[in-house]
């Protein structure tokens, strides 16, 4: 059975205003089209585009992708308010089928609701697939995600394997390939073959293998699992859980 991969990068509560999302997509889908030819146009939604095409063709430039982020703002069901702290949202994709889905969520800053996140579903075209699913490409795209979005940490792995491998529903995921923050403090030694590479100032790229790592091979499994804990006891793994939404904050 083919698994499932995809490519995320997730970071907490962060307040940033359309336009400070802009930029950082702007320079994110610049970078990305670098990665692969199918990551040079991406498409939105919207009444009256040319029946040919996938969508209205998104233009990758600071203040298109801030009205576009403005326009993807939360709402509450009755009344369509904006739900500020929920921050900014953008849905694209590259082709009409088997397309690249890619979704944006920043500006959040509720400690509630989940992360931020990027996250990108590669195609299901076997050829496209087949040309994604590389551990050089997969280092460029994460490196493209760690760059423009500062995350807490980025991955790449079949959801069959983050399944098998995580242990609790707050903490940081080991795939793959994963990036880690400095933020989240030193990264202890790493057995063979595990590549470690700086990505500038801001992480640590960690590719598991320069072959695919599948959950149906139970050595890649044991092995993801083993650097998880590696990680864990060096204090990488753990997310705090978000303050009681009860609590008294009169000293905040």
């Amino acid at each position: 059975m083919q698994e499932d991969y995809y490519v995320g990068a997730y970071w907490g509560p962060r307040k940033e205003t359309a336009l400070e999302c802009a930029r950082r997509a702007e320079l994110y889908f610049h970078m990305l089209a670098r990665c692969d030819p199918s990551f040079a146009q991406w498409y939105r939604k919207g009444r009256g585009f040319p029946r040919e095409l996938p969508g209205h063709p998104l233009h990758p430039e600071m203040n298109e992708l801030e009205r576009l982020f403005l326009q993807g703002r939360p709402r509450t069901d009755l009344g369509k308010n904006v739900i500020e702290d929920l921050g900014f949202r953008i849905t694209t994709w590259n082709t009409k089928q088997k397309f690249t889905l890619l979704s944006l969520s920043c500006g959040k800053y509720s400690p509630w609701g989940g992360p931020n996140t990027c996250l990108l579903d590669p195609s299901s075209d076997s050829t496209v697939r087949e040309r994604l699913l590389r551990a050089p490409v997969l280092a460029e795209v994460l490196t493209s995600m760690a760059t423009a979005w500062e995350p807490d940490y980025a991955i790449a792995s079949s959801t069959e394997m983050v399944r098998l491998v995580e242990q609790g529903r707050r903490e940081v995921r080991v795939g793959w390939l994963t990036y880690l923050s400095r933020r989240l403090g030193a990264l202890p030694p790493l057995p063979a073959p595990v590549h470690v590479s700086p990505v500038g100032a801001l992480g640590w790229l960690l590719v598991l293998s320069p072959e695919p790592m599948t959950a149906n091979n139970p050595e890649h499994v044991a092995f993801t699992q083993r650097i998880r804990e590696r990680l864990d006891r060096a204090g990488l793994i753990a997310i705090p859980e978000p303050p009681d939404a009860g609590s008294d904050s009169a000293d905040e």
